[in-house]
């Protein structure tokens, strides 16, 4: 039980510090952190297929592979969120007079 709620307090504490300091991040470095952690998400999903190989009961097998869906949409949900951000800083291409009309 002691333990149990030990674990809900660890992640309670890491998520309000992670809110806090992803908060405190400036505009410009969010590109930057955002390719950073999707390299976390990478190994997240590299442990889920770990623990998925290695799962013996049904249960386990089960809550692996959701671990694996789960991990492996949120790495290319990175991905496709970086892509997005990266577009932003790309340089318009300006329309040429007579065009589009």
């Amino acid at each position: 039980m002691i333990e149990g709620l030990a674990a809900i307090y660890i992640f309670m504490l890491a998520g309000f510090t992670g809110y806090e300091i992803i908060s405190k991040v400036p505009v410009i470095l969010h590109t930057p952190l955002m390719s950073g952690s999707n390299f976390v998400h990478g190994i997240v999903l590299v442990g889920a297929m770990v623990a998925l190989g290695i799962a013996e009961t049904t249960a386990e097998q089960v809550i692996g592979f959701i671990a694996v869906l789960l991990g492996a949409g949120n790495a290319v949900g990175g991905y496709v969120v970086t892509e997005r951000m990266l577009e932003m800083f790309r340089p318009s291409e300006k329309k040429t007079e007579g065009e589009g009309s």
